[in-house]
């Protein structure tokens, strides 16, 4: 859980995901499943991923919410978004 971590260690984390996802960007298998509720830290590895490769991605990410339906009950809801909606 990132939201408990002080800043210091947070960006730590950051840094190292972005270099393991930089260094591992040309692997065609390569792929990093994060989740998180902390979006300050989503904007830090987007921020780390664009100084050291010089292109920002991901370009999305998946947000799961819970929405009441009609019926009264609450269901899973996943939207695609784009990750510039963070910044």
């Amino acid at each position: 859980p990132t939201v408990n971590l002080d800043f210091p260690n947070k960006k730590g984390l950051a840094v190292a995901l972005a270099q393991i996802i930089a260094s591992r960007a040309q692997q065609s298998n390569f792929q990093l499943i994060l989740i998180t509720h902390d979006e300050e830290f989503v904007t830090m590895v987007k921020t780390e991923m664009s100084m050291l490769t010089g292109f920002s991605m991901p370009e999305k990410y998946f947000q799961v919410r819970r929405e009441r339906a009609s019926d009264g009950k609450f269901y899973s809801k996943i939207d695609e978004k784009d990750l510039s909606e963070l910044i």
